[in-house]
């Protein structure tokens, strides 16, 4: 049993990672709501920390971190941590792309579903004493096709669900998908103007900045549902905005923004638009999930 290393948690994670790494023999040691300059004065001791998306490690805390093997970052996107930098002084990067898979899929399917049956509108005109029914005649989306961009393992896991639902799947993919059941691989053009619903499951980096913006929006149906549980900055905003407001599509949903909170977002104006406050992964079972793999990770590295 290791009795020295010490393991700093910068973001909370389930009870269920904590008590793995304390019954691994690790010193563990909570610390939320760090500045970035905080985090560079603490971190010098510690062997392994875990850090959730808020917390940045750039290479000043990476190069005051003497002692530290691993980071473990329970989620999938690696943004906030300068993985290079890290892995040239030897430090080893975790993180746990399929932990919150079904969580995120589950909300993507609950966005199209709600954009579909205006289950957001019905309850606005109820809590204002409103009856609206013979307004809200809404569709199906059993027959319709659904596009998926991004076939990883979030992207399949919606395609799986939708199709069990009745929709016929389409998707895009940069990589060589070897068995993309339930879908028909084609490529964006395509998937853009065959989609009655598009769903995007990409990583935010340079190549995929405002992947959909105008021009992409022009050619998707005028009926059309975009949504986007993916990341902030996929979706150009201010086009987004435009092509609702103008009825070049018909609704959009968004779990992520550009900018986290989003303020007074003029897309939240929108009665054809709604959303969450970035909470694909926020289940239960999905953050048990993932903080247990990385603490799994951890343990793993240093034992």
């Amino acid at each position: 049993m290791i009795m020295a290393k010490k393991v700093l948690i910068c973001n909370p994670v389930a009870d269920e990672a904590v008590e793995m790494l304390e019954d691994a023999g690790f010193e563990v040691d909570k610390e939320f709501g760090m500045s970035k300059e905080e985090l560079t004065e603490k971190v010098p001791p510690y062997h392994a920390m875990v850090v959730r998306s808020s917390t940045k490690v750039r290479k000043p805390t990476l190069d005051a971190a003497e002692n530290l093997k691993v980071i473990g970052r329970p989620g999938i996107g690696l943004d906030n941590i300068d993985v290079d930098h890290a892995k040239d002084k030897g430090i080893a990067v975790y993180n746990t792309p399929t932990a919150t898979t079904i969580s995120v899929a589950e909300l993507t399917m609950t966005h199209i579903l709600a954009s579909y049956r205006d289950i957001v509108a019905g309850t606005n005109s109820l809590r204002d004493g409103e009856w609206i029914k013979s307004e809200l005649a809404s569709n199906e989306i059993y027959g319709k096709t659904l596009g998926v961009i991004g076939y990883g393992n979030i992207g399949q896991a919606v395609a799986e669900r939708a199709h069990a639902l009745g929709m016929d799947i389409i998707a895009f993919d940069v990589m060589d998908i070897e068995e993309p059941e339930p879908a028909k691989m084609v490529d964006m053009d395509t998937l853009l103007k065959e989609s009655d619903v598009i769903t995007l499951h990409v990583p935010h980096m340079d190549a995929t900045h405002h992947l959909i913006s105008d021009e992409e929006l022009q050619k998707m149906k005028e009926n059309a549902v975009l949504v986007d549980c993916a990341r902030g900055g996929v979706v150009d905003e201010e086009a987004l905005y435009d092509a609702l407001k103008n009825d070049v599509i018909r609704f959009a949903s968004k779990d992520v923004f550009a900018e986290e909170p989003p303020g007074d977002n003029p897309l939240l104006e929108l009665d054809n638009f709604h959303a969450t406050p970035h909470i694909g992964a926020q289940t239960e079972e999905g953050q048990i999930r993932a903080g247990t793999q990385a603490a799994e990770a951890i343990i793993e590295e240093l034992k």
